[in-house]
């Protein structure tokens, strides 16, 4: 039980002095604000007990939506009084220490009954995760009046902190620009270079013979073209390497949050394309798996997986993890690896892993540099310092590159990007290859 004293106590406490004052040779007015005294603080102690906070008072923690990282969330704490009696009191909730607090997390109110107010407040999480919250902290009024009673009420609780799926779409609208999917499902189809036939035209200088149908010319009398429309319905996985390259640290995010918004962004494409998106996470085994599938169910579940998945200071298995692609995904499918290379041990056990992959699926290896090494080794070093700086980056670009070349070799895809550049260049390669119909 825990109090502290309201000035009506401390006013009391005072006007019990007033006999003490007088007391020169009359001790029994020192006896009389002893007891007074001793009175005054028995009274208060019994307040205190008898003021417990009535079954009908109740408080209520709720949410004003998702927590996503870096996004702010409003917390509404309603109070609530249920009963005929009136209450002063100050809350006070207690939010987990890992979150930014926006705005004020504590109020005072007064209740008369039947009445509920609301305090609201504003969070922002800094990284994804299952956070907690505690008791909210009331402190009230005795009935008396005398002393000031904190007790603690409502539930404690728990929340996930979620990738931030608004600044997924952003970077994919932007990325796309002007070949947005969202503006292309506003056509009628969407036409490129696929293999599913959407109708037949009249042939006009410029498109190729191998698309010009000799049966329709020959009913027609004209020449007479086929005209295809990107494929639907193919398959893309998202393998996220866990391991401890991803835990390198660019400005105030890790490779692999930076890497998570990236598949984020690439899985939002493809849903609206209408393709089905899955995803893989895996460190020396297999973390987390979502099959692939479309609608907005799947996002869910993605954004479920990844909420607390956090890379390991390990090297990744990529013979583990393109195993469990192979026996999971019997269609073929474009299989984009974010990852990191610096080694040549690295390198090779990727390059020898991806045979498992290939020839049933398209697999693109995303590499995700550091910082753009070109750009530090463009000018000449002007110190010695910046002359070993200069050669360590050359033989990173230089194994990384030859790597990615290896790649290309065995038939898959290959990107070595910036974080900056993560994005366009994904969304970039996935439009080419539906365009030129790799799948």
């Amino acid at each position: 039980m825990r109090f502290v004293f309201t000035r009506l106590f401390y006013a009391l406490l005072a006007l019990g002095l007033v006999p003490l004052s007088l007391s020169w040779g009359r001790p029994g007015l020192r006896w009389l604000t002893l007891a007074f005294d001793a009175g005054l603080l028995a009274a208060a102690f019994l307040d205190s007990r008898a003021s417990r906070l009535p079954e009908g008072f109740e408080i209520v923690r709720e949410f004003g939506g998702r927590f996503h990282i870096g996004a702010e969330t409003e917390v509404l704490v309603r109070v609530s009084n249920h009963t005929p009696r009136a209450f002063k009191l100050k809350i006070k909730d207690e939010y987990p220490p890992e979150m930014t607090l926006l705005s004020p997390r504590e109020a005072e109110l007064s209740l008369g009954p039947q009445e509920s107010q609301t305090l609201i407040y504003v969070l922002r999480s800094p990284r994804r995760g299952r956070f907690e919250f505690g008791r909210v902290a009331v402190r009230y009024v005795s009935r008396l009046g005398l002393v000031w009673r904190e007790e603690r009420a409502g539930e404690a609780s728990a929340v996930k902190v979620y990738p931030n799926i608004r600044r997924a779409r952003e970077a994919e609208l932007k990325a796309l620009g002007a070949r947005s999917l969202v503006a292309a499902q506003r056509r009628a189809a969407w036409r490129g270079e696929g293999r599913d036939f959407e109708s037949l035209r009249e042939y006009v200088p410029g498109d190729e013979l191998r698309h010009v149908s000799w049966s329709a010319t020959a009913r027609r009398g004209r020449l007479t073209t086929r005209q295809y429309q990107i494929e639907r319905d193919q398959t893309v996985v998202v393998a996220l390497d866990a391991g401890r390259l991803m835990t390198a640290r660019i400005e105030d995010e890790s490779k692999f949050d930076t890497a998570i918004h990236a598949a984020l962004a690439l899985m939002s494409a493809a849903r609206r394309a209408g393709d089905h998106a899955g995803l893989i996470v895996f460190g020396r085994r297999v973390r987390a798996f979502v099959p692939p599938s479309k609608g907005r169910e799947q996002v869910d579940a993605v954004l479920e997986a990844l909420h607390a998945v956090e890379p390991e200071l390990i090297e990744p298995s990529y013979t583990r993890a393109f195993e469990f692609i192979a026996a999971n995904c019997k269609r073929r499918s474009f299989v984009v690896v974010l990852t990191d290379l610096v080694d040549e041990e690295g390198s090779r056990e990727l390059l020898t892993s991806l045979r498992i992959l290939r020839p049933r699926h398209l697999p693109l290896v995303v590499t995700i540099a550091d910082r753009d090494l070109r750009a530090s080794v463009r000018d000449a070093p002007a110190s010695l310092h910046e002359l070993f700086a200069q050669s360590v980056a050359e033989e990173i670009m230089f194994q990384r590159e030859s790597a990615l070349r290896l790649v290309e070799a065995q038939g898959g895809l290959a990107l070595d990007v910036t974080t900056a550049a993560l994005v366009p260049a994904l969304l970039e390669t996935y439009i080419r290859v539906k365009e030129r119909g790799l799948l």
